[in-house]
């Protein structure tokens, strides 16, 4: 079976859901996983993340926002609960600067990087249009680009590319 999302609890017997995660990306690329748990603790959120997990969400959600959760990662987006994103700002936020990478990292155009740092903030295809006066269009290009380049399966991991390599900083968040 190839599903387009599949619903994952970290524990369950025999493979836990972080490990099950991965063999899911590794092996369907085109199949999203969203973590659904109550164990929300910041070192599941971090692995479920690495992992591939395009969401993050937790047992106590209204059952609309579960749904409302499987269609936004079925349309190619990544959503995590709002207690769970509250708790990784607060943590990027305590962490000292990030170094930055060189310039241009793993073949990134000048033009991407900006698109990247962007992303980070949080700005939409549209708002990055704008801020970089280019058509959305050009920004949705310059975004599946970034996510082949750094081998990233959606937005998430992209903001995460963004914190690594340096270009935001939870410090300097301006939208």
């Amino acid at each position: 079976m190839r599903p387009d999302v599949v619903v994952m609890d970290i524990r369950m017997p025999g493979m836990d859901g972080i490990e099950a995660t991965q063999t899911i990306t590794a092996e369907s690329p085109g199949t999203r996983v969203i973590m659904l748990t109550t164990f929300d603790d910041d070192a599941n959120v971090h692995a479920a993340l690495r992992a591939g997990a395009s969401g993050f969400l937790v047992k106590d959600m209204a059952l609309e926002d579960i749904l409302s959760a499987v269609h936004v990662v079925a349309a190619g987006d990544a959503l995590i609960a709002p207690s769970v994103t509250r708790r990784l700002i607060a943590e990027f936020a305590g962490r000292p600067e990030p170094r930055p990478l060189p310039r241009e990292p793993l073949g990134v155009t000048a033009r991407e990087r900006e698109v990247l740092t962007l992303a980070g903030r949080g700005l939409s295809n549209a708002e990055i249009a704008a801020r970089l006066h280019i058509s959305p269009g050009t920004a949705k290009a310059h975004i599946a680009s970034l996510l082949t380049k750094l081998g990233a399966r959606d937005r998430v991991q992209l903001v995460i590319a963004a914190y690594d390599a340096g270009l935001v900083s939870p410090q300097h968040h301006d939208r």
